[in-house]
């Protein structure tokens, strides 16, 4: 065990927006004359990942109510689509990530197993109606049968992201430190494992995988970073870096691949401790490896999704934020 490790910087985010309520300090943000943002919708509970669905609409997993909720992206109406996940029981997790395969959803939920004192599954949760759902795959107990080397704090592991790909889902693990393949009718391999860089948002484009990475404490920018997965490969190929505590990659409509960073981590706090309000920043991966924020002072957020032209940053304080004008021409093919 390493007690420096971080069990996952986001996770100890939740945790920080589950005991105080103060305003988000993106509401103060000043808007750049390039990139014009908006409020969406606030009051969500503890809004981690998120998704476009099949309708066009956003889908995002509130680990504190135990539910997802559907937000119409242009209005910012909120409607439940489905509630009576596990909650979180210790201030992290419950339902952590949404995808779709067609038009069934799929919640990823870890943190609510018998080692931290729950009695429900780590694992992927098919919706089959508003208050019914079947697991079709327990994480928890395959990462307790396959643990990391050397062993981490939580057994069960604290899986992060979830993306459909080839037919089955990749599931990030940001304390076990690897990328785990998973198949519908409930098979878990492990794609890759990493050394000590904590594994969060993935994306893909054709056959590839992207995968972000937050880096270890003390979480310096150089950490930051964003892989790609080639199929049939064991080895990540670098994409880029340079922003502190990457939460999250996505493509916009014209190729251009962005990067969400969650902000500063001040020296000398614990490990779990969230970034500092208002620091964190929408990144466009440019062609030589590097990244440049196209809107920043964003308040923890959390996940990254695009419609058209417009970005939407989801927040930990339970924020959905548009942000406009992305900027286009910079392909990344790899």
């Amino acid at each position: 065990m390493r007690p420096t490790r971080r069990m996952l910087l986001l996770a100890a985010v939740v945790t920080a927006f589950t005991t105080f309520s103060a305003p988000s300090a993106a509401g103060a943000a000043p808007v750049s004359p390039e990139h014009h943002r908006h409020l969406v919708v606030s009051g969500l509970q503890g809004s981690t990942g998120s998704t476009i669905g099949p309708d066009g609409a956003l889908y995002i997993a509130e680990g504190v109510a135990g539910r997802i909720s559907r937000v119409d992206p242009w209005t910012g109406q909120r409607t439940t689509f489905a509630s009576g996940l596990p909650k979180q029981i210790i201030g992290v997790g419950g339902p952590m990530d949404v995808a779709f395969i067609g038009h069934t959803a799929y919640v990823l939920v870890t943190l609510v197993s018998p080692d931290v004192g729950g009695t429900d599954v780590d694992g992927i949760y098919r919706v089959d109606g508003p208050h019914t759902f079947t697991v079709i795959s327990d994480i928890g107990a395959w990462s307790m049968a396959h643990p990391p080397k050397p062993a981490f704090v939580v057994p069960t592991g604290v899986q992060f992201a979830l993306q459909p790909y080839r037919g089955a889902f990749l599931v990030t693990d940001g304390h076990h430190n690897r990328v785990l393949r998973v198949t519908l009718d409930g098979n878990i391999s492990k794609r890759i494992a990493f050394p000590d860089i904590v594994p969060t948002g993935l994306a893909v484009r054709g056959t590839t995988v992207f995968v972000a990475q937050a880096g270890p404490v003390p979480h310096l920018p150089a950490d930051g970073r964003v892989v790609s997965l080639e199929p049939g490969s064991h080895q990540a190929t670098p994409v880029a870096a340079g922003a502190p505590l990457l939460v999250d990659v996505e493509f916009g409509r014209d190729g251009t691949l962005y990067a969400l960073s969650q902000g500063h981590f001040t020296p000398g706090h614990d490990p779990g401790t969230p970034a500092d309000p208002g620091t964190g920043a929408l990144e466009r991966v440019n062609h030589d490896g590097t990244m440049t924020p196209i809107a920043t002072e964003l308040d923890r957020p959390t996940s990254l999704e695009f419609i058209g032209g417009t970005a939407f940053v989801v927040t930990l304080s339970g924020e959905v934020w548009a942000i406009d004008c992305v900027t286009h021409g910079h392909h990344v093919h790899r």
